[in-house]
């Protein structure tokens, strides 16, 4: 999970850069144009033939993502990206875990009652161990203690269920972390452009539409941003849920199961 939380930053990270430099460019060739215009128009300012002006191309939607970022400020709007970084760093890696976890528990169920019927415990064992997945590992702690009665059996069912369904949960608390942090970052960066706003307005001496215009878009941007770092990771955040209550609900349905079968077997 760690190296892929750090894989995933790294991208980002890179991602994040090479995007910079490329807005960087793209600012830094009008500027080149325009003076290599300048320079060849120099000499023949006596003409008076007016140049029609091309029509600008519309910006595509990572261009205007891109601009609207650098606009709400590096600063906050960094930090509420790395937000969203982690965010989908951990809910990818919950999401492959989930899914490994999940495996046929009927068939496995199967298998078991065969070995059983044949009173070959080892094979149901070898059978549990060569099955991925949670309920697998729950039957096989069941098993080691056969011997020992049912009542043994289900305590260790209970036990280990227990220490499984942590495992599934582990990391969900950091994802809910993100949502909530990512549109407070926001509303941070909000107040703190505002209060920018309200001091350019009082350096300029006059309540000018433009400064208080700009300054309001500047500081609302962060929220914005924000608050779409909280859906996309509260998107994930409620299938790894709902994941997650499948294999539970599985879990307790197969071992009672479990449970049933063991004790027809132990009454013969």
């Amino acid at each position: 999970m760690k190296k892929l939380i750090a894989l995933l930053t790294l991208a980002g990270i890179l991602l994040f850069g090479t995007s910079s430099l490329m807005f960087a460019q793209t600012e830094e060739q009008p500027a080149a144009q325009t003076e290599e215009t300048t320079a060849v128009e120099a000499p023949a300012q006596t003409q008076t033939t007016v140049m029609t002006a091309e029509p600008e191309k519309p910006q595509t939607f990572h261009e205007v993502i891109k601009e609207q970022f650098i606009d709400g400020g590096p600063a906050f709007m960094g930090i509420v990206l790395l937000t969203l970084i982690f965010g989908l760093a951990i809910s990818i890696e919950r999401i492959i875990y989930l899914t490994l976890s999940a495996s046929n528990t009927k068939k496995l169920l199967a298998g078991i009652d065969e070995a059983l019927q044949a009173n070959n415990i080892e094979q149901a064992k070898d059978l549990c161990r060569n099955t991925r997945g949670p309920v697998a590992s729950i039957f096989y702690q069941g098993l080691l203690r056969y011997n020992s009665g049912i009542d043994e059996v289900e305590k260790s069912i209970i036990a280990y269920g227990s220490v499984v369904t942590g495992r599934l949960e582990s990391g969900v608390s950091w994802i809910s972390l993100f949502i909530a942090l990512a549109p407070m970052l926001g509303f941070m960066g909000t107040v703190i452009g505002m209060i920018q706003a309200f001091d350019d307005i009082a350096a300029a001496g006059d309540i000018s539409p433009q400064i208080v215009a700009s300054g309001i878009k500047i500081a609302l941007l962060t929220t914005v941003f924000g608050l779409i770092v909280a859906i996309i990771l509260q998107i994930f955040y409620n299938y790894i849920i709902s994941k997650i209550d499948s294999l539970v609900n599985n879990m307790e349905d197969s071992s009672i199961s479990f449970i049933d079968m063991l004790n027809k077997y132990s009454k013969k």
